[in-house]
């Protein structure tokens, strides 16, 4: 029986960006987590399929080799992305050569992210509009 069912973007879910450090998605998880815990809900389903979704999302963003996995070949419908949104699931894997630690928090590209500039290629094409 085939799936019909879009796949789930894990960082969508806990409300992080595609880069974001396990820090960043603990703190995010427990807020998560507590806003829609089924008890608060009282059995609400809505609720508890919530609940259910964001702690699938935090077991693999958590785990270093699902997460690798699922950034591999968790693409998600492209055309429902920006190029922006698309390139940043990677940028983490790409400036920090694939987690070994090189910083890109002082990367030309990562500060044009950060700004907001509109973002050109060597022909003066503006890539946010792609």
């Amino acid at each position: 029986m085939e799936d019909n069912n879009p796949p789930k973007d894990y960082y969508k879910i806990l409300e992080v960006d595609y880069d974001a450090t396990e820090e960043m998605i603990k703190v995010s998880y427990r807020k998560l987590a507590l806003k829609w815990h089924p008890d608060k809900h009282n059995g609400d389903t809505v609720a508890t399929s919530k609940f259910q979704e964001i702690n699938e999302a935090y077991n693999v963003l958590m785990d270093p080799a699902l997460r690798f996995e699922y950034d591999l070949t968790g693409i998600y419908e492209i055309h429902k992305y920006t190029l922006r949104e698309y390139l940043a699931r990677f940028k983490g894997m790409i400036l920090t050569c694939n987690g070994l630690g090189i910083s890109h928090s002082s990367s030309p590209w990562t500060q044009q992210l950060a700004e907001g500039n509109n973002t050109t290629d060597e022909q003066g094409y503006n890539l946010d509009t792609v």
